[in-house]
């Protein structure tokens, strides 16, 4: 990671980072009085340094006029996301475990719907290299609506080095291409799966093409050249989720 703290604002995301991933907010800037009381509940319970709001002080990347609510929360990154040996160690895997590997996936507004995306339709994790590709920042939480406190998110090694040791593991490999042979309704997701989505504009590279098992389209109407990355993803977990509907059970995970 090349940065190890971030920013996020807003009290829903502050609240989700504190129930969900408390271990990683180490600080927060917020105005003395905040009707909310389980935000309030919340900053108490975890122990968080609190400082006086000040956007001087509490450094983010919103952009100017962002709705902040008058509360800002500083996080490790560190300890939001998990390295890909220490997640393999602890991973446990069935028929029905996805993962979501980007690779070059540049816009933060993608990265979060994706992470949203992932979290709703049952995946495991988010996995993402550190090249080429948007690093976790408060615009890409603020996006996920606060699912990047819920979804494990990996970073990882080069992308066709994490492929080959997902594939030992008995992974299948889906790599999205409009121009791939197979058609993703067709496929019905036998086992373990990664599905793999590519940059905004190239798409997947040659390379990690060769390295997927299968590369897969998503049939859609002639007059539409291609689906954004974001949408391209929800389809394919869409129709991953109906061959596993266990994914779908609020005990899944």
């Amino acid at each position: 990671m090349k940065h190890n703290k971030i920013f996020i604002y807003g009290k829903h995301a502050v609240s989700e980072a504190l129930e969900h991933t408390p271990k990683a907010v180490t600080r927060i800037f917020k105005v003395p009085k905040i009707d909310d009381a389980n935000l309030n509940h919340l900053i108490k319970e975890s122990g968080v340094q609190v400082s006086p709001f000040t956007e001087g002080a509490a450094r983010s990347d919103m952009k100017k006029d962002t709705a902040h609510q008058g509360v800002i929360a500083q996080l490790s990154l560190v300890d939001l996301v998990t390295p890909f040996d220490r997640f393999m160690e602890k991973l446990t895997i069935g028929p029905d475990t996805v993962l979501v590997l980007m690779a070059g996936v540049t816009d933060p507004h993608n990265v979060g719907a994706i992470i949203r995306t992932a979290a709703g339709f049952g995946a495991v994790a988010v996995l993402m290299p550190d090249s080429n590709q948007a690093p976790i920042s408060g615009t890409v939480v603020k996006v996920s609506a606060g699912m990047a406190f819920r979804i494990g998110l990996v970073n990882i090694p080069p992308v066709d080095a994490t492929i080959s040791q997902l594939k030992k593991k008995g992974f299948k490999i889906y790599g999205l291409a409009g121009e791939g042979k197979a058609v993703i309704t067709d496929e019905d997701f036998p086992g373990p799966t990664v599905i793999v989505v590519g940059n905004e504009a190239q798409g997947l590279s040659s390379e990690i093409r060769k390295t997927c098992d299968q590369v897969l389209s998503i049939p859609i109407h002639p007059q539409c050249e291609s689906l954004n990355v974001a949408a391209a993803t929800a389809v394919a977990l869409y129709s991953w989720s109906t061959h596993h509907k266990p994914a779908l059970s609020p005990r899944w995970r």
